[in-house]
């Protein structure tokens, strides 16, 4: 009796979908520089962004609920801009960008967040974001 071992090879292919930029602005009632810091220290971060924020030079760790994410600090202008590449990111063109100016029009001071998300998840990426502005303006008291 002869057994034939038949060996079946599959290929697998995982397709990516490409993630899209989202752009946000929210007007705030406080001056740049305050709402930089915010977005940009421990302090300010740990208040409505994450649970705790470790900062080690250009190194950020995010913790929430257990569990860390972790950052690199790619680009920043002194009260006016940070820019985050998460370092589990599988693409190099995505980042996470918090910039902070005053309208010339308005005088207002805005917060622009540029953030990735996959089509299918776009709608719920802008959801949590608005509910982290809720938190951000509840830290700051307006």
């Amino acid at each position: 009796m002869f057994f034939l071992n038949f060996y079946v090879t599959c290929a697998v292919t995982i397709v990516r979908m490409k993630k899209e930029k989202i752009e946000l602005e929210f007007i705030f009632r406080a001056s740049p520089s305050m709402l930089y810091d915010f977005v940009s220290s421990e302090e300010g971060l740990a208040r409505w962004f994450c649970d705790e924020v470790v900062i080690n030079r250009n190194k950020y760790e995010f913790y929430w609920d257990g569990s860390v994410e972790k950052a690199t600090l790619v680009d920043y202008e002194e009260d006016s801009k940070v820019v985050f590449k998460w370092d589990d990111a599988n693409n190099e063109n995505t980042y996470l960008e918090f910039y902070v100016y005053r309208s010339p029009i308005t005088n207002d001071t805005v917060l622009r967040i540029t953030d990735f998300s996959y089509d299918d998840e776009v709608e719920d990426q802008i959801e949590l974001w608005e509910s982290q502005i809720d938190e951000l303006r509840d830290a700051i008291g307006c």
